[in-house]
């Protein structure tokens, strides 16, 4: 850890000052400019059993952990996007700071803007984002106006679990109009938001979890559709190839300059495209990538957009992996998070 720790303390020394004045473009917001954090999604982002020692605490949202907008302690005690920023912005809105328990009403003090619900589709993705939206304007010491928001969006993995129950309800096509309706209505009401929408993971890999232990057997009922079929079978060969597509329509809505403008843009990265960090093992510590001194901001806006290109291949089309977003680190998260299947 101590290596991370002096790395990014290292780089928050040269490049905490946030820029000044009322006209500061979203091309040029660095990690001290956030001033709020939230978050959207499913349990992957309410990290429901991330902690759990037992099935007792399945029904645990560990949010104070979650991996976009965990607030516990500091980096030194865990890693998440908000304690990376608070690293440069220690007074950062929005960072969930406890757990709460699943299907209970829990207060903006125990969520923070972590507003993700366990279990909830995409079609829920636009309600979740007008409560997002009513939430910021309204909480106290917040400037909306001014203040730059950073808010993560993952979701749609339910869709594939559920897909064999209601193909029409949670098609592609569908997947896809409820993440334009979310993110038009934060592009036409939110100013100063970068919106980070994190692309799903294959699916197909939690077949793997076989053990014959409580959790593994609710994963049964969780996730049926993936679960349930057996290997070869034209339903699971279907679900994978719909699990594809979710990531390739995914990236040709947001591979374009459709959801940019001055003070807004969608999948901000701070790693420049085609220069993503590639995880092949976690054995080994992480070569910790920070934006580079000549441009220390969030790589906002894909170059693609501005040459009126088209959105890369897929390095490899077997894996289900966008080029852009393959992130095996997400993979971890995912397994992390329902760590608790294996209980």
């Amino acid at each position: 850890m101590g290596w991370l720790w002096i790395a990014v303390a290292t780089y928050a020394l040269l490049s905490s000052c946030a820029v000044k004045g009322s006209s500061q473009p979203v091309e040029l917001v660095k990690a001290a400019d956030i001033k709020v954090i939230a978050a959207l999604g499913d349990s992957l982002t309410t990290a429901i059993g991330a902690n759990a020692s037992n099935v007792l605490g399945i029904p645990i949202e560990f949010r104070h952990v979650s991996f976009s907008i965990g607030g516990y302690g500091s980096l030194r005690d865990v890693i998440t996007l908000a304690n990376i920023i608070k690293l440069f912005n220690p007074s950062v809105l929005g960072a969930a700071p406890s757990p709460t328990v699943h299907g209970t009403t829990a207060p903006l003090g125990e969520t923070g803007f972590n507003l993700a619900v366990t279990g909830h589709n995409t079609f829920n993705l636009p309600g979740q984002t007008r409560h997002l939206i009513d939430t910021l304007r309204s909480y106290q010491g917040l400037k909306f106006e001014e203040d730059w928001k950073l808010l993560t969006i993952l979701i749609g993995m339910n869709d594939i679990c559920d897909y064999c129950k209601d193909k029409a309800l949670f098609s592609v096509d569908n997947f896809i109009h409820y993440m334009t309706v979310s993110l038009e209505m934060l592009m036409n009401e939110v100013p100063r938001m970068i919106v980070n929408v994190v692309q799903i993971v294959p699916m197909e890999t939690l077949r793997e979890v076989q053990r014959p232990a409580p959790g593994c057997l609710l994963q049964r009922s969780f996730c049926s559709c993936l679960i349930k079929p057996v290997g070869s079978s034209p339903e699971l060969r279907e679900l994978v190839e719909v699990n594809l597509e979710f990531q390739k329509r995914l990236e040709q809505l947001l591979y374009s300059s459709r959801f940019f403008r001055d003070d807004f843009a969608v999948n901000g990265k701070f790693q420049p495209e085609g220069q993503k960090l590639m995880v092949s093992s976690f054995s080994d510590p992480i070569d910790l990538i920070c934006p580079p001194l000549d441009h220390p901001y969030i790589f906002t806006r894909p170059a693609a957009a501005k040459r009126g290109g088209l959105p890369p291949v897929l390095d490899d089309p077997a894996s289900g992996c966008p080029s852009w977003a393959t992130h095996r680190l997400f993979l971890l998260v995912l397994l992390a998070c329902m760590a608790l299947w294996t209980l």
